[in-house]
């Protein structure tokens, strides 16, 4: 809360300082800020004053103002950046590794990245390019090509001779060991350099047994890696296992918000690139196919009711009690979709484990119908006076709740089976099954025991 309230008072401080045009007193804030928090400040500045402020941190401190809008998101910083020159472009991508660089440069217009590309330094531009030849969200694309890795036949004492004189390295939390031909074969710990005599090889203390990343590898995959092992960085090799690159915790903790951030908009049938101060117009654009959609799966529980439009004319109770029956097997296909989209997400959920999973949740999904089932017969049986009215809205309850629980299970399991994302389709299908099922409980059971229910 402390640290939030002093970005506060920063950002208005540098609305405040715009609107006054103290640019030299602007400069002086902006330049005394983390590359995070400035991320935070420009994202909650108008386009105007967002561009005004870059601009003038780009001039001055190039560094820091690549660094912030690379903590801004890739989408968010290249839109930054179109505006600006091919030339100040290349100049200012130099200023950041070139994984970060390129995920900027893959996000400008083609004709733009191409041009900054072609005026970019030749090494750092082939590096870049390269890159660019992954396929988005794999190892390869993520990757810091610049690796610090060693011979296997040199000395401990050589390595860390190496170590010390190499300017190059940002980030070095192992060291990988390679032989004659680059392939991986080994990792050795700094702390288990600094135990062991200055003669000793690095192929006698290596650990050969070491967690690595093909370059197709999904970025996901290499968080969970990460995640599981307790790494602060994963190798990356290509198909003849050759050292490439390396994925550090920084990347892959970037990797880890921006999938969970995803899987929770698509869940809401929200853009994964939508933010709290996009414009309307983007933000209309963008949330009407899936409100569009789900108008579509709408009109599907409309004509479930307008096939029972006898039954409800006789008993208008039943519009009363139907938004309870669709409301709570809504409300639990949520729940249950949501825990197993992410345990799909974190690897937990398999085809192998389904079955457990789905028993697990049916059984709750059945435990908690009977229980509020019971609860809602008894407000209806004493809201309306109609004992069969409550037992017909408590077993419409329970059926609905057992195919929240199983559709929300099993519907994200296919999806995910079909190579289409749970997260982004999994909402609408199990929705509109608990809407049409719900519906059609209720009401078709009421049909059946019309003769036993109070008309009106």
């Amino acid at each position: 809360m402390a640290q939030q309230r002093r970005i506060d008072l920063v950002l208005d401080s540098v609305k405040r300082l715009l609107r006054i045009g103290a640019t030299a007193n602007l400069l002086n804030l902006l330049q005394k800020q983390h590359p995070a928090d400035l991320a935070q400040i420009f994202s909650e500045l108008p386009d105007k004053e967002r561009d005004t402020a870059f601009s003038l941190l780009a001039e001055r401190n190039g560094r820091l103002a690549m660094e912030a809008i690379s903590e801004l998101g890739p989408e968010a910083g290249a839109a930054l950046l179109a505006t600006r020159s091919a030339d100040e472009i290349a100049r200012l991508a130099q200023e950041i590794p070139s994984d970060d660089a390129a995920a900027l440069i893959d996000y400008l217009p083609e004709e733009l990245s191409a041009a900054v590309l072609d005026l970019m330094r030749p090494k750092e531009s082939g590096v870049v390019e390269n890159l660019l030849e992954y396929d988005e969200q794999t190892a390869g694309r993520i990757m810091n090509p610049h690796v610090f890795a060693l011979n296997e036949d040199m000395t401990v004492g050589e390595a860390i001779t190496e170590l010390q004189t190499n300017r190059d390295v940002e980030m070095v939390f192992y060291l990988y060991v390679v032989d004659e031909r680059r392939h991986l074969v080994g990792v050795v710990s700094l702390r288990r350099l600094l135990l062991v005599s200055p003669e000793t090889p690095l192929k006698r203390i290596m650990t050969a047994d070491l967690i690595s990343a093909r370059v197709e590898t999904d970025q996901e995959e290499v968080a969970r890696h990460v995640a599981s092992y307790n790494l602060l960085a994963v190798p990356v090799v290509d198909e003849e296992n050759k050292l490439v690159g390396v994925i550090t915790v920084d990347d892959v903790i970037d990797v880890m918000k921006d999938e969970a951030t995803e899987d929770i908009y698509r869940l809401a049938g929200v853009a994964s690139d939508e933010r709290v101060f996009a414009s309307s117009a983007e933000t209309f654009r963008k949330r009407l196919p899936t409100l569009a959609i789900q108008l579509l799966t709408l009109f599907a529980a409309a004509a479930v009711v307008a096939l029972f439009e006898p039954t409800i004319g006789k008993v208008t109770a039943l519009a009363v009690f139907m938004p309870i029956v669709v409301g709570m097997g809504a409300t639990a296909a949520t729940q249950t979709l949501t825990v197993m989209v992410r345990g799909l997400a974190l690897g937990e959920l398999t085809w192998s484990n389904a079955r457990k999973a789905l028993l697990k949740e049916v059984s709750i999904g059945i435990g908690n119908g009977i229980l509020l089932g019971i609860l809602a017969a008894i407000v209806a049986w004493l809201a309306k006076g109609d004992p069969v009215l409550g037992l017909l809205l408590g077993f419409a309850m329970i059926l609905n709740l057992f195919v929240a629980a199983a559709a929300g299970t099993l519907v994200p399991l296919g999806l995910r089976a079909a190579n289409v994302d749970p997260a982004l389709a999994s909402s609408v299908v199990v929705t509109t099954l608990t809407d049409v099922l719900g519906f059609g409980a209720f009401l078709g059971l009421a049909t059946l025991f019309l003769r036993y229910l109070t008309t009106t």
